[in-house]
């Protein structure tokens, strides 16, 4: 969502860090750029003007203008003023009440509530072991109650037994009651929407509110409506008190002015951020980590924690005794693409890096995208068990009868079998180390090379971004290029600086770094 104002305000800032001393004029000059970066993000015109305001009082100082690398702290300003304006740190659902703790979605006709109900309600019994009944509030739109009945059966999750003409409030009441009576800790209320705002809505909310008398009220946004539902959150805030928001569609191709302009407006925190249509795909906003991937910086936590969450230890364990044995078949290729794909594909993984982002499209012009990782499974997925075990097998007439059943050609198996090959020497090596699978490797060399709390447990270990002097700032751009970060096919925790494979030793297409 963020991406054409991260090009943005990554271009204006680079042109800062360049230099070795900065002017009130530079300061000025770039700060007319990012107002209009803003803006043209669709952020709220007093938020823009609030933000470059207190930005500019920071850095047109005495004490930064002599600093050693003034653009450096001039990024470390715009990086701190973003935070804030996001607010400072992430807030979860509260659920430190009596139980059940009531939820009430509100929102406008078409903002994901249902979806996003179904969501938190999956999110907090995986997560967070609770038991969840759900209810559907809303009387008006056809089926909207069997929508979540079917959520809740493919979820896992109770859901309030319909029963026809009853009123919403009535509805809530019976719900609070019947998760009482079921030992249910958190009942999530369903409410109706509108297409638009009006008297008749904003009535029903407040008699749902002092009947179920909820801990949490959040509002469902659509991300991509842009200032209206600035507006909205507004409304809803000033008639029924919302305590938080939900984002919904953050994965779409939005400018990400509301996102930005909501929690600065309303006062009230961002608590998640919808960026799929997956029942599992629903994130913590965490400000920091938006403001590091607003400015390029990455996000080492996010991609160490997704790592985290996607390996599966048993299967890395398995493969780190075969690895061990110097074994890696074609069924573990297909294991290694999997984790990749799980963890958001090569285009997902690389914007979690810092200094990468801006590589997606160049990568995606060379070929190298996740339809590549499709067809790569689906040739594996194309060939018997013993060739998959055995790819000295693949002769002619195999390829041939390989490439017909995946829609690919000769080449494209020859490639996909070069690529084994070189991983297959690449995890002899690193079966040495018998630390698991490729993906926990990278990702546990990637936090140890940086410092960042040696591998996958040292997750308390990661620096705060925000809080580092340029000094600070400059040593950690050189721990991460020295980590493979800063030069195009290597990636950390490869052996020797090892590229990835089937990338022929560096990304087509790409200028090399003079």
């Amino acid at each position: 969502m963020f991406e054409s104002l991260q090009d943005r305000l990554g271009s204006i800032l680079n042109g800062l860090t360049g230099r070795g001393a900065l002017s009130e004029a530079d300061v000025s000059a770039a700060l007319r750029e990012v107002r209009r970066a803003l803006l043209e993000a669709d952020v709220a015109l007093d938020v823009v003007r609030a933000f470059t305001d207190r930005v500019r009082e920071k850095a047109v100082g005495a004490e930064i203008l002599k600093s050693i690398k003034p653009g450096q702290m001039v990024v470390k300003i715009v990086h701190d003023e973003l935070v804030e304006m996001l607010g400072s740190d992430g807030v979860t659902i509260d659920l430190n009440a009596p139980a059940p703790v009531v939820i009430m979605m509100v929102g406008l006709q078409g903002s994901g509530k249902t979806t996003t109900t179904g969501k938190i309600a999956n999110r907090l019994t995986a997560r967070d072991k609770k038991k969840v009944l759900m209810a559907s509030l809303d009387t008006r739109r056809p089926a909207a109650q069997e929508q979540l009945r079917q959520l809740g059966v493919q979820t896992g999750v109770d859901t309030l037994p319909i029963i026809a003409g009853q009123s919403p409030t009535d509805i809530a009441a019976r719900a609070v009651q019947a998760a009482k009576l079921g030992g249910h800790d958190v009942v999530i209320l369903d409410t109706a929407g509108r297409t638009h705002i009006d008297e008749p809505l904003m009535l029903e909310m407040a008699e749902i509110k002092r009947k179920s008398n909820p801990h949490e009220i959040l509002l469902v946004a659509d991300a991509l409506t842009g200032q209206d539902a600035v507006n909205l959150a507004r409304n809803f805030d000033s008639r029924v008190g919302i305590t938080g928001l939900v984002l919904t569609r953050m994965d779409g191709d939005g400018r990400g002015g509301a996102a930005l302009s909501m929690r600065a407006v309303t006062g009230k925190p961002i608590k998640l951020i919808g960026v799929g249509e997956k029942m599992s795909e629903l994130d913590e906003f965490h400000p920091r980590r938006v403001a590091d991937r607003i400015l390029g910086m990455g996000d080492i936590v996010s991609l160490v924690e997704k790592a985290a969450e996607n390996i599966d230890a048993e299967k890395a364990a398995a493969m780190a005794a075969r690895m061990a044995k110097g074994k890696f078949d074609l069924d573990d290729l297909s294991d290694q693409l999997k984790q990749m794909q799980k963890m958001g594909g090569m285009g997902g993984i690389m914007g979690l890096m810092p200094g990468m982002a801006g590589m997606k499209d160049k990568m995606a012009a060379a070929g190298l995208d996740d339809r590549m990782f499709k067809r790569q499974l689906a040739i594996i997925s194309s060939m018997t068990r013993a060739e998959r075990a055995n790819p000295d097998l693949l002769k002619h007439s195999r390829k041939k009868r390989i490439a017909a059943g995946s829609g690919t050609d000769a080449s494209e198996i020859n490639k996909l079998l070069k690529m084994h090959r070189q991983m297959a020497d690449m995890m002899k090596a690193m079966g040495a180390k018998g630390k698991g699978g490729m993906m926990k490797q990278m990702m546990g060399g990637l936090a140890g090379k940086m410092g960042l709390g040696g591998g996958m447990g040292g997750m308390g270990g990661l620096p705060d971004l925000s809080k580092l002097d340029p000094k600070q700032l400059e040593a950690l751009q050189k721990q991460a290029e020295a980590a493979g970060l800063g030069r195009p096919g290597g990636l950390p925790g490869l052996p020797g600086g090892m590229k990835l494979p089937g990338l022929g030793g560096g990304l087509p297409g790409l200028p090399k770094k003079k």
